[in-house]
């Protein structure tokens, strides 16, 4: 048996739960992932207990021995949390309640690491008593996830996507029959709640090489049945200059963006690509920012890429000549990835910043025909990208390599690098030095030039701002000129 060492702190917090479940009409067994997590040395601080008596007064005894907090988490099913505050993280200590044989509960379960239990009484003493009836133990060892029945997804339909989350997250592969069983049950992850779709498909995402994961939630059947708006991308053929179609250059575009954020290696990368891409501390700490609920600027881009080109299919056109065009697909993608993150329960921030991201893919690239663009271009497109500025550009790099894949032109790349470092650094000097310094306010609008409150003051000092930007003025009294020169021409109406 693997066996490993056990976290002092979590210790004490054992002990003293065991002694809440010492009476003798109450066994308590440490179960599930905390198991299969300790066997493997694996930190976690999740803990699942099941006990043979009542786990909602369990675990309130137990949040008050800990001075810890209780959680109901469900009613009807008997579920109840206590949270403790950790050194680093709380523990998280979930009780739920198990009928005569705990094997026979164990056996329940959905993968075979998952239906192990250690007896709490006995592990507190000192001794291991690992209570293992589907073999978990010796699929940890041979790297395998596997079904403990053919029944299990039907029990649970959410066990689908699990499966595949798991497979990642423990780095072992799904064994040949429970994929089967996922494929003949495919069609289940229908009626999976948008909610749990959602919390599953952020967690894959979440892990390094998350376009091959959804690769391989595709090779299962179970990609399109989630998000079946995808489906039509499959074979849609692009200009020449792209390398896949709509469908394969989507899940290339995740795995070159993972490429250039330095979280995993990429098949097409080669020497120089991923080392003149801008990366520095700021960067990094920028992705890890949250946006909603947990997630982060650095997973929703990821499904921002999945998502980018939803559209291209309808908005497809060839041209007299052959032409292989797309027009509207950005705006209409943007819509198509509204709806279907509200259909999976994403928070409003988290469609916000997708649709954002959609909507504006392009403009990197169109901020100038040729040459590097202009102050006012690089303002407008912060400005209109509402704080996804940065990872609009990098999603365009991704989607650049995306294109391209092993027929990159490393000059050309190289052009695209610079013409970012140049957006960066014009952008981060109008943040830093410019910008903050306010030439006007509303008030010296009204005072000078006898407006009235409303939207001209609004639309009049947005002006102002860009000018500013761009460095045609720079002072009060340019900014009054500025103006001046504004009314005469009909940009804002007098009093």
């Amino acid at each position: 048996m693997l066996v490993f060492e056990i976290n002092q702190d979590l210790m004490g917090i054992l002990n003293r739960l065991s002694s809440v479940c010492a009476a003798p009409e109450c066994k308590a067994y440490l179960v599930g992932g905390f198991v299969r997590d300790w066997l493997v040395g694996r930190d976690t601080s999740d803990l699942d207990i099941a006990v043979s008596g009542d786990p909602l007064s369990t675990a309130q005894e137990g949040a008050e021995l800990l001075d810890g907090r209780y959680v109901l988490l469900d009613d009807d099913n008997r579920v109840g949390r206590v949270v403790v505050a950790g050194e680093d993280h709380p523990w998280h200590i979930d009780f739920t309640s198990f009928e005569g044989d705990i094997e026979r509960d164990l056996l329940r379960r959905d993968f075979t690491v998952n239906a192990m239990a250690l007896d709490l009484s006995a592990f507190t003493a000192g001794e291991v008593l690992l209570i293992d009836p589907a073999g978990g133990e010796d699929d940890l060892k041979s790297g395998l996830l596997k079904q403990v029945s053919d029944r299990i997804f039907q029990a649970d339909p959410s066990r689908l996507m699990r499966a595949v989350r798991l497979s990642r997250e423990l780095n072992l592969e799904i064994e040949p029959i429970t994929e089967d069983t996922i494929r003949l049950n495919c069609e289940l992850v229908r009626k999976v709640a948008g909610e749990k779709v959602r919390e599953e498909l952020l967690r894959i995402l979440t892990l390094p090489f998350a376009g091959n994961s959804l690769r391989y939630l595709d090779e299962l059947g179970l990609l399109c049945r989630i998000i079946p708006e995808v489906e039509v991308m499959k074979g849609v053929k692009q200009p020449k200059e792209h390398y896949w179609d709509v469908f394969d250059h989507s899940l290339e575009s995740i795995a070159a963006l993972e490429y250039i954020l330095r979280e995993s290696d990429w098949v097409y990368g080669r020497r120089g690509l991923q080392s003149i891409v801008p990366w520095q501390e700021e960067i990094q700490q920028h992705f890890s920012q949250e946006i909603a609920g947990g997630s982060n600027r650095r997973t929703l881009l990821k499904l921002g890429m999945l998502l980018h080109d939803i559209a291209k299919p309808e908005d497809r056109s060839v041209e007299e000549n052959g032409r292989i065009r797309f027009l509207g697909h950005t705006k209409d993608g943007a819509a198509t990835a509204t709806a279907i993150l509200g259909r999976l329960r994403f928070s409003t921030a988290e469609i916000r910043y997708v649709e954002k991201l959609i909507y504006h893919h392009l403009h990197p690239a169109q901020m100038s025909q040729e040459g590097m663009p202009t102050h006012r271009a690089i303002y407008r497109f912060f400005r209109d990208t509402e704080g996804a500025g940065i990872d609009i550009i990098y999603l365009a790099l991704a989607d650049y390599l995306a294109v391209a894949g092993p027929r990159v032109d490393m000059d050309e790349w190289h052009m695209q690098i610079e013409r970012v470092r140049y957006i960066m650094d014009v952008h981060n000097k109008l943040e830093s030095e410019i910008l903050p310094v306010r030439l006007l306010t509303g008030d010296d609008l009204m005072n000078e030039f006898r407006l009235h409150p409303g939207k001209d003051i609004g639309r009049m000092l947005k002006l102002v701002r860009e000018a500013q930007a761009a460095g045609e003025i720079s002072t009060r009294e340019d900014a009054l000129q500025y103006v001046r020169n504004e009314m005469d021409r009909g940009a804002c109406c007098a009093a």
